[in-house]
């Protein structure tokens, strides 16, 4: 399809910058962003976006604060704060799930636009007013986040994506196991990933639900912590 005629087209914008760029990555990655890639997803010379953003580095820097702005802040407003963090959580995953060349970008710019900081100040504002002190309010945005990074992550990867396939995965891998000398596999492939309804997605709710119910029981001072994080 050939590009639309100057007239029609809508007026070149930053923010229209970063969603062609954003497009770019969801299909190629973060290295297949160049001036060059996105002006072409635009349909405009590469010079022309220098009007916009000045180099690479405010388009990647541009693209991430736009991914963090999806995310859903968390709500001060929750009697729970495990309720207000499972749901920032959820759409975190979500958004992740869309952009996960995002992941490897998301703590190494040096740079961090509005929403990005507007997102981590929102985090930490519910864990400090739900009572944690400052380290543990640390400790607990570095685990929750690892979390989800790395869910999305091994998610992204699995050869799995509806039942259909962890039925075909799951039956393949044990049709070939010797299930004598792999009894406790077997038994988790045959009573839990091969039975009716499973569906691996529901793994994220209950870790980030344990990690949460753990963080909780360490506010309180139910169990013993580290110094540094008391």
């Amino acid at each position: 399809m050939s590009p639309a005629p100057r007239s029609q087209r809508r007026p070149l914008s930053t923010a229209r910058v970063l969603e062609a760029a954003i497009r770019v990555a969801d299909r190629g990655g973060a290295e297949a962003i160049t001036m060059r890639r996105v002006a072409q997803e635009l349909g405009v010379e590469a010079m022309s976006l220098y009007h916009h953003v000045p180099n690479k580095d405010a388009i990647l820097d541009g693209a991430i604060d736009m991914v963090f702005a999806a995310i859903e802040l968390p709500g001060t407003d929750r009697a729970d704060w495990r309720d207000a963090i499972r749901v920032r959580a959820h759409s975190a995953r979500a958004v992740l799930s869309r952009h996960s060349w995002a992941l490897g970008l998301m703590d190494s710019r040096r740079d961090p636009g509005p929403a990005t900081l507007r997102h981590h100040d929102a985090v930490l504002g519910v864990l400090r007013k739900a009572g944690f002190t400052l380290p543990m309010a640390a400790h607990a945005v570095s685990l929750i986040d690892s979390y989800i990074g790395g869910f999305v992550l091994q998610e992204a990867n699995l050869p799995i994506a509806t039942p259909e396939d962890v039925e075909e995965v799951a039956g393949g891998i044990l049709a070939h196991m010797p299930a004598d000398d792999l009894p406790y596999l077997t038994e988790m492939i045959v009573d839990h990933a091969l039975r009716p309804g499973y569906d691996h997605t529901g793994e994220f709710a209950y870790g980030l639900d344990l990690i949460l119910d753990a963080l909780e029981a360490r506010r309180r001072g139910a169990e013993p912590g580290p110094r540094d994080g008391r």
